[in-house]
C-alpha cells in the first residue's frame, strides 16, 4: 500500500470466454461508501451465469457509472474508485478492455408499437391448461452430463422440472384438453365459440392448420380457424388477433390456444436449450360479447435484425429420419437472447403500463413467458416492479414458449381479486415481443 492516492476506473470481471457483457442487478455500495478486498460490490448476471463482484483492493466508491438493470460490456467501467493500493496501477487498462471492442452482431431495437384493437372492449373469460403427465426432473437429464449439478441447472435455468409428451401424443392432442377446459370454464358451450386461433412453432403437420385439427376434435364446423407463429409470443399475438375479429365483427366468441411440444426438438449435447424446455397447452376464451376479465391494450412489436437469437430449420414437433445432419434443433444464442429479453420484456411492461393509464406501483401482477429465471430476475431489477409481484411457474413446468402464459395465468387465478391489474409480457424468436395490460 501507498499513502498517495489516486483514482482509477473499474470493471466487471470477464466470465467464460464467449461472454462479453452481464447485467448489474444489485450495487451493494453506493458513491462515498468505503470497502475492503473482497467485498461484494454488485451481485451481476450474464447470459450463463449469476456471480458477485468482488472489490480487487481497498478503497472508496467516487461513481457509479452503470446503474441497476444496465447490461454493460466488460470492455466498459462500471464504476470509478479511489485506492492507494498501488498494484491496482497495473490494472488500468484493464485486461478486457486492452482488447479493444469485439465484433457482435447488433440486436434488436425497435420503432414504434402496434396497438392492437385498444378500442374495442374484449375481455378474457374461462382460462383452461394442459400439462403432459410425465415428470422429468433435473437429476434425469444430468446422467449424461456427470460433472453438472442439479443445483447448478437451477441456478443458471430457475428450472427443477418439467414435463414432457408421452410417445405418440401431438400437439392438438394438447390443445383440445386445454381448450375443452377453457370453454367450460367461461360458461360456454362449443357452439358458442366462433373462431379458433392457435399459437404454435410445433404444429401436427405443416398444413392443415393445428387449429383446424382442433376444430375436428372439438366437434365444430364452419367458422374461421388459423395458426399463428410468434414463437414464444404466440399467444399473446393471438389474444391481439382475437380482439381485432372481435372488433370487425367475425365472432363475439374466440378460442384461443397456445400449444408446444418441443421435448422431441432438443440436442442432448446442447446445454443451452437441453434443460430449458417442456411440454403443454393453454387456452382461453375472448369475448366481445360478455364481461370478464378486461384486455385494456396490447402492444406488439418485431425486428429481423434478431433472426438469429433464436431459430429452428425444420417444421413440426419432431425430427424426420435422416434430417440429424441439418442442424435442425432448436438452438439459441443464449448471450444475446439473455441481453435482449432482459431489456425488452423491461421496455414493453413500462410501455403498456404506460399506455393503460396505470403507474407501475399499481401494477399487482406481471405474468411474463417464463423464458428463464434468470432473465426474469434481471427484467424485475430493470423494469421498476419488484420481483416478487411477478408471477413465475418455470421451476416446475419449464420454459413453455406460447403456452406458457396462459399455464402461467391459470395457477395464479386462484390468488387473484376482481379489479387486479395484470401485465403480460413475452420476448420470442424473430425476434419478437408483446405486451397486454389486463383488469381482472
Amino acid at each position: 500500500m501507498s499513502d498517495t492516492v489516486f483514482k482509477i476506473p473499474l470493471y466487471l470481471p470477464s466470465q467464460a470466454a464467449a461472454e462479453t457483457e452481464a447485467t448489474i442487478t444489485k450495487w451493494n455500495v453506493a458513491e462515498g461508501d468505503a470497502f475492503k478486498k473482497g467485498q461484494i460490490l454488485a451481485e451481476i448476471e450474464s447470459a450463463k451465469a449469476a456471480f458477485d463482484f468482488d472489490a480487487p483492493c481497498d478503497g472508496k466508491v467516487i461513481k457509479l457509472i452503470a446503474t441497476e438493470g444496465d447490461t454493460v460490456s466488460f470492455e466498459e467501467p462500471v464504476m470509478e474508485i479511489e485506492t492507494s493500493d498501488v498494484s491496482m496501477k497495473e490494472a488500468i487498462p484493464s485486461a478486457q478492455a486492452a482488447k479493444g471492442p469485439g465484433k457482435s452482431m447488433p440486436l434488436p431495437s425497435f420503432g414504434p408499437a402496434a396497438a392492437a384493437g385498444n378500442g374495442v372492449h374484449a375481455s378474457i373469460l374461462g382460462i383452461g391448461g394442459y400439462l403432459p403427465d410425465r415428470v422429468v426432473p433435473n437429476k434425469e437429464l444430468l446422467r449424461d452430463f456427470p460433472a453438472v449439478t442439479e443445483d447448478y441447472i437451477y441456478g443458471v435455468t430457475g428450472i427443477r422440472e418439467r414435463r414432457w409428451a408421452r410417445d405418440g401424443e401431438k400437439p392438438s392432442e394438447m390443445a383440445y384438453h386445454a381448450s375443452v377446459e377453457a370453454i367450460r370454464r367461461s360458461g360456454l358451450v362449443g357452439k358458442d365459440i366462433g373462431a379458433i386461433v392457435l399459437a404454435t412453432t410445433t404444429p401436427d403437420v405443416v398444413m392443415p392448420s393445428t387449429a383446424c385439427i382442433l376444430q375436428d376434435l372439438l366437434g365444430l364446423h364452419g367458422i374461421p380457424s388459423f395458426d399463428i407463429n410468434a414463437a414464444c409470443s404466440g399467444w399473446l399475438y393471438a389474444l391481439s388477433v382475437a380482439k381485432g375479429l372481435v372488433a370487425t365483427g367475425v365472432a363475439d366468441n374466440i378460442l384461443v390456444a397456445g400449444v408446444e411440444m418441443q421435448s422431441q426438438l432438443l440436442d442432448k449435447t446442447d446445454m443451452g436449450t437441453y434443460f430449458l424446455f417442456g411440454d403443454g397447452a393453454g387456452a382461453a376464451v375472448v369475448s366481445g360479447a360478455r364481461q370478464g376479465h378486461v384486455i385494456k391494450q396490447a402492444v406488439l412489436r418485431a425486428d429481423a435484425k434478431g433472426l438469429q437469437l433464436a431459430k429452428r430449420a425444420v417444421p413440426g414437433y419432431k425430427i424426420p429420419l435422416g434430417l440429424e445432419n441439418l442442424n435442425p434443433w432448436l438452438r439459441l444464442d443464449g448471450h444475446a437472447m439473455f441481453r435482449f429479453a432482459t431489456g425488452g420484456f423491461a421496455s414493453i411492461i413500462q410501455e403498456v403500463t404506460a399506455r393503460s393509464g396505470w403507474k407501475l406501483e399499481e401494477v399487482n401482477k406481471v405474468v411474463p413467458h417464463q423464458a428463464n429465471g434468470r432473465i426474469l430476475k434481471a427484467a424485475a431489477q430493470k423494469c421498476g416492479i419488484p420481483f416478487e409481484r411477478f408471477h413465475v411457474n418455470i421451476g416446475r413446468v419449464g420454459n413453455t414458449s406460447s403456452a406458457s402464459i396462459p399455464l402461467a395465468l391459470l395457477d395464479l387465478e386462484k390468488d387473484l381479486s376482481r379489479g387486479d391489474k395484470l401485465v403480460l409480457c413475452s420476448v420470442g424468436a424473430g425476434v419478437t415481443i408483446a405486451a397486454l395490460s389486463v383488469e381482472w
